[in-house]
């Protein structure tokens, strides 16, 4: 998106704020909130409905369930923690090919 268009987004959305009386803080403690309710989630449905897995089952996952699928589905993947893995470090100072064309070349069909 152009700076212009971007301005003008902008300029619209303050605007209509205005009118109906929304203040930045109230937006800006909207987003929070959603933020917090997304990291809490663990199941999300196809349509974006999430459960926290606390409390009574959703209807939603209640009638997935009971057609078959398994909670697993709807499982969000939490990131893992960063493992940290170490490389075999490799001496490329004793390339002979380092810095020359043929370092930079791809293979072509022909070659294999």
């Amino acid at each position: 998106m152009d700076e212009r268009k971007r301005d003008s987004m902008v300029a619209y959305l303050r605007r209509r704020m205005a009118e109906v009386g929304i203040e930045l803080g109230d937006l800006a403690a909207a987003l929070a909130e959603d933020q917090v309710i997304q990291k809490a989630a663990r199941y999300r449905s196809a349509t974006g409905e999430i459960w926290s897995g606390e409390g009574e089952m959703p209807q939603w996952l209640k009638q997935a369930i009971s057609a078959g699928q398994s909670m697993d589905h709807f499982a969000i993947e939490r990131p893992a923690l960063a493992t940290t893995e170490t490389r075999p470090k490799v001496d490329w100072s004793r390339d002979p090919f380092a810095g020359s064309r043929l370092a930079a070349m791809q293979p072509s069909h022909r070659d294999l």
